[in-house]
């Protein structure tokens, strides 16, 4: 449950609201990475071995983008645990900002293992070398259906936490990917072209580009704290002055604590004083429920100077 604290200020006349409550914790996806990690990896050994038997740059690279995606599906998959950790005197926040690192570094691996798909891509457009076909569409169609599996586990959290949305957003491409592979092995065994098999792989490439762009550029503000995609610092301005006696709002500062945690502060100018516990309340409750912002911290200001308070009049409720 929420609370909101007014403190009186010490000389200064301020008063301080805190919104102690905190969000449940985020939704347990344990199972879903154990399972998607274990699948993935097993997987990716067998992707890779098969794609050097049947010397098919598509089935290899998608070998590597699949093991990129283990390797951010185990740091997403720390992110949850470290963010469910509490608080301590040093870190009073606890792990939860790890969940960010962790979406900002899947998108890093993401983006190294595209640079080494389009360099040898590019070399064995100019050099084709024989596909064995069939292998290939064997070995993608079985990283459909694991790929897919996975993704269908992390959908019911795909929009409320960036983590596991770089979780699901990866596992949908590898399956998009590995549907492109099969194609390529068919057109292959069909028409003996093996150009194709190196031209696929620039499309995979772009696909992951696609796919991670987004990932990329929301974990980077995140980490930047910069406000949460899908609040407006404005419209969050303009309920706080509609607060009963707020006329004016300051220093307002709204940042992500972790891939689901959002955090504001703010100075409200409120010059006639009474009943700042209801104010307070009040501010948290919008909040929260408008704009999912759990962790406020608000400063109560006078500003005699600026707005003096007509003492005359009643104090609204």
């Amino acid at each position: 449950m929420t609370h909101a604290h007014a403190h009186s200020g010490h000389d200064h006349g301020h008063h301080h609201g805190h919104d102690h409550g905190h969000q449940h914790a985020p939704a347990s996806f344990d199972r879903a990475f154990a399972i998607g990690v274990a699948l993935n990896v097993a997987f990716v050994l067998a992707e890779f071995v098969f794609g050097l038997r049947a010397h098919s740059l598509a089935l290899v690279s998608d070998a590597g983008h699949n093991l990129s995606d283990v390797l951010g599906l185990s740091l997403a998959w720390a992110g949850t645990i470290l963010a469910r950790r509490g608080p301590t005197p040093r870190r009073t926040y606890g792990m939860r900002r790890f969940s960010i690192l962790a979406a900002l570094a899947n998108a890093g691996f993401l983006l190294i293992a595209v640079g080494a798909i389009t360099v040898e891509a590019i070399a064995r457009l100019y050099h084709p070398e024989p596909v064995a076909g069939r292998s290939v569409m064997l070995v993608a169609g079985i990283g459909i259906v694991i790929n897919t599996g996975t993704a269908l586990a992390f959908m019911r959290g795909r929009h409320g936490d960036l983590n596991i949305r770089g979780a699901f957003l990866h596992m949908l491409g590898d399956a998009a990917a590995s549907a492109g592979v099969v194609v390529t092995g068919l057109l292959i065994a069909l028409t003996g072209q093996m150009w194709l098999d190196p031209l696929v792989s620039l499309l995979l490439v772009a696909l992951i580009l696609w796919s991670t762009w987004g990932l990329a550029r929301d974990s980077m503000n995140l980490a930047l704290d910069a406000v949460p995609p899908g609040i407006d610092p404005d419209q969050v301005s303009a309920v706080l002055r509609e607060l009963d006696g707020v006329m004016e709002v300051h220093d307002l500062h709204i940042w992500g604590m972790s891939t689901t945690d959002v955090a504001l502060t703010a100075h409200l100018v409120r010059p006639c004083g009474g009943n700042e516990d209801a104010v307070l309340a009040e501010a948290t409750r919008q909040l929260r429920a408008r704009f999912g912002i759990q962790h406020a911290t608000i400063q109560l200001e006078r500003g005699l100077a600026i707005h003096p308070c007509e003492l005359a009049a009643p104090d609204r409720v």
